[in-house]
């Protein structure tokens, strides 16, 4: 096609399902359209980039759910401190350390591990200058790029309720949405909560942060109100 066809050869380490070899043959492999429909592409993304590319990669549901976990870290401290991506200062130790790695031979494991450090600092001191960093950095992986709140939300934003076991503390009232149980947004069952805090109704305020938990929702309180996302 009249340019050059190749400059570098990358040998990757195979990949494995459940710690033993994928192959046609074992009936043990999956299609990326298949892990798609459980996991959001930027998971998967980030579980193939944590590990060094000439290792073995190990494929299972567990990897991929701390995968997710992980990434969710970084969201979380992005979504307290909103940032943009800018040009890198590379002068910067932190940048430094991250482009030092990604020179010897990719290391994305070491890379990753300079996000995770940026996150601490942004989480501990809001620093809007680590939050920046971060997410710049994480552009060069391909990360972090999409809205913290949609990655955390995900959606949709809206959960239903059983009415008629609803007045029961006891009860594990969270269902599918059927034509019986009216659906709700979090933000209704959080300004819900906020009624009954200022009423000094308590039990009401954990029985609802209760049982929006155990729909899959986590609350956080902060100074500026509460936020939540999803398990």
């Amino acid at each position: 096609h009249d340019h050059v066809f190749v400059n570098y050869w990358m040998h990757n380490g195979f990949v494995r399902v459940d710690d033993e070899k994928m192959s046609k043959s074992l009936g043990n492999f999956f299609t990326v359209r298949e892990i798609l429909k459980k996991y959001d592409a930027e998971v998967v993304r980030f579980f193939i980039v944590r590990a060094h590319y000439r290792s073995p990669l190990n494929y299972s549901d567990q990897h991929l759910d701390d995968a997710k976990a992980a990434l969710t870290r970084l969201y979380i401290a992005l979504n307290a401190v909103p940032a943009v991506v800018s040009d890198v200062d590379w002068s910067d130790p932190r940048a430094a350390r991250f482009r030092e790695a990604m020179d010897d031979d990719f290391n994305t494991p070491e890379a990753v591990a300079v996000l995770f450090d940026l996150a601490n600092e942004v989480n501990r001191s809001k620093s809007s200058k680590a939050a920046k960093l971060l997410k710049s950095l994480g552009a060069v992986l391909g990360l972090l790029q999409g809205a913290p709140s949609e990655f955390l939300q995900g959606v949709p934003s809206f959960i239903s309720v059983a009415p008629q076991l609803a007045p029961n503390p006891q009860a594990s009232i969270w269902e599918p949405s059927t034509s019986h149980s009216p659906e709700k947004s979090v933000q209704q069952y959080i300004d819900d909560r906020d009624a009954a805090r200022k009423a000094k109704n308590f039990a009401e305020s954990d029985r609802i942060r209760d049982q929006l938990l155990a729909a899959g929702i986590i609350l956080e309180d902060g100074p500026t109100g509460t936020t939540w996302r999803r398990k």
